[in-house]
């Protein structure tokens, strides 16, 4: 009867999912598996997951109700998850493993509304969702409730969705189908009123109307709780119950969500991202990019700014650019401007090609840097006159003074490309590019030498002298999925791509990193992408690379307290 099952899913997917799943790169995925899923205790696995949409971590910490404290105690858990960008890229992070710089999906359709997060490469890539996954490798059924249209024809594959109308229903047909669907592995249910709640009146606990939706909610999961226990197999399975949020606060503006992964063996324990946690940036493909920019960071011709970024090179290459608004450099030829390695040197080239005004000027920065050791790279570009009789670039190396030099006959470095951090063609030169980066920072004035010297490792950049002049500034320590978040009123985030490797460098600061307590011997950063990890580590399903996940499977950290022999 499960083939005869899986047979029928195979020949569904082939159906329905050509059109649903048209991704120019075409995947080579495993076999699919009949067997039952088995712990070494001889359990079925199975995974629920409810999304309480709108409910930020921070506020429910302020009072965790009875049956989410619960959950808790038999946990890991966290109330700092990684913000998404919209109702709709939350879910569809959830459900596919990537984070909203792969997916790009925010509209309430569903729909991408932007090609590939490489200039270069504008392909479209869909990705599949954990449901899809989960039918193809493993003999369970699934499920979606929701109230949302949208979202329930996003997860069509789902073998189960009912329509209903309140979160109320929406309890009631998780229930019923606990009860009566022996089958089901995985469920994915989706409480809704409390975004509701947090449109009238403010997603805020002081809102009595958010309040008593998020009790209402907490209600309803104590409800599927102990149907999931009431179930007739259920000493023969062992459940993953997962509540979390496609993102907390409104649509507009979402803040962080909160996470509990809960299984009766856990030991309770809170996820946190520890010490410092940068991206390596390695080889040709490696980057992090402003996706449009509305020209906010266009040098243009008479424009005054100042760029800065704490950096540590990790080893002695030639020439790679590193940093950069505008193009390759090819000969004399370039437009706008890049920093490039130089062994123990680095220095930053200014052209205006495109723009009829001269291709190259290199300005040398400092010398002898430190390998492995972070450093503070400035540069400033200062228009002198008007109409303009100089225009200077000064670089500097840890508040300190390097060279300058007048690229007045470049005339404009306005660049059609964006504003990177990784890897740029420097006359074919190495692409073994190595360095960690951190607190890139944007200025739209010229600081002046003193100012920069005096901020060098400043760890709180609201107290800069030049804050207001702040345009953008990224942190660049997320440690995981693939956004830096823009800290500057106006900013835009960068999106990474290409192949980047967060690292935890544990108390090994950047200067103009704020240090945050080392919390324990690994990192674990929480993500919305994280979810489909989970399910499909839980389901025993083998997550491979051409799945291109953002998502961490981390209760591989924790196996000792839940596989038994």
């Amino acid at each position: 009867m499960k083939v005869n099952l899986k047979i029928f899913r195979t020949f569904l997917f082939v159906a329905v999912g050509v059109s649903s799943f048209t991704a120019c790169k075409k995947y080579d995925n495993p076999p699919p598996v009949f067997e039952d899923i088995k712990d070494f205790n001889g359990t079925q696995r199975k995974v629920i997951v409810i999304s309480i949409d709108g409910l930020s971590g921070d506020e429910l910490q302020k009072a965790v109700p009875t049956n989410l404290a619960t959950l808790q105690k038999n946990s890991k858990y966290s109330f700092n998850t990684l913000p998404t960008t919209s109702n709709a890229a939350g879910w569809v992070s959830m459900l596919t493993g990537t984070g909203f710089s792969k997916h790009q999906t925010s509209a309430d359709n569903f729909e991408r509304t932007e090609h590939g997060d490489d200039e270069e490469h504008g392909e479209i890539v869909n990705f599949r969702n954990v449901l899809d996954y989960v039918t193809q490798y493993k003999s369970v059924s699934t499920a979606m409730v929701t109230t949302w249209d949208e979202l329930r024809n996003y997860v069509r594959n789902a073998d189960y969705a009912p329509d209903v109308n309140s979160d109320l229903a929406v309890k009631d047909s998780t229930i019923s189908l606990l009860s009566k669907v022996n089958s089901l592995g995985t469920i994915m249910v989706n409480l809704r009123d409390v975004q509701k709640a947090g449109e009238d009146g403010g997603y805020t606990v002081n809102n009595a109307k958010f309040k008593s939706a998020i009790d209402k909610s907490d209600e309803y999961i104590g409800n599927i709780v102990e149907a999931i226990k009431a179930r007739k197999n259920y000493t023969e399975e062992d459940w993953l119950v997962i509540v979390t949020t496609n993102h907390g606060g409104s649509n507009t503006d979402a803040k962080s969500g909160f996470t509990i992964v809960s299984q009766p063996n856990l030991k309770e324990y809170e996820l946190k991202k520890s010490g410092f946690n940068p991206v390596l940036f390695q080889g040709a493909t490696a980057r992090a990019q402003v996706g449009n920019d509305n020209n906010l960071y266009d040098g243009g011709e008479t424009k005054d700014f100042t760029v800065q970024m704490d950096v540590k090179l990790n080893v002695n290459t030639s020439y790679p650019g590193f940093l950069s608004k505008g193009s390759d450099l090819l000969g004399q030829s370039m437009t706008g401007w890049l920093w490039l390695q130089s062994g123990t040197s680095w220095g930053t080239v200014i052209g205006g090609t495109r723009n009829g005004g001269k291709g190259k000027t290199q300005i040398s920065g400092g010398s002898n840097l430190t390998l492995g050791t972070w450093h503070t790279l400035t540069m400033v570009v200062k228009t002198t006159g008007s109409p303009a009789t100089a225009r200077t670039v000064t670089t500097y190396t840890d508040g300190v003074i390097n060279n300058s030099g007048d690229i007045l006959a470049t005339k404009n470095l306005s660049a059609i490309d964006a504003l990177r951090v990784g890897y740029k063609n420097v006359d074919g030169g190495g692409t073994n590019l190595n360095m960690h980066a951190a607190n890139l920072a944007y200025y739209n004035a010229a600081l002046d030498a003193t100012t920069i010297k005096n901020a060098i490792g400043l760890k709180d950049i609201t107290k800069h002298p030049n804050y207001s002049n702040l345009i953008g500034f990224w942190p660049m320590d997320e440690g995981s999925e693939g956004t830096y978040f823009n800290k500057a009123s106006g900013g835009y985030n960068m999106s990474l791509s290409g192949d980047y490797k967060w690292n935890y460098l544990e108390d090994f600061y950047a200067p103009g990193t704020n240090p945050e307590p080392i919390t324990a011997k690994i990192s674990i950063p929480t993500a919305t992408s994280d979810i489909a990890a989970l399910c499909l580590y839980w389901m025993n399903i083998e997550i491979l690379a051409d799945f291109n996940y953002d998502g961490k499977p981390y209760l591989n950290n924790f196996e000792l307290e839940f596989l038994k022999d």
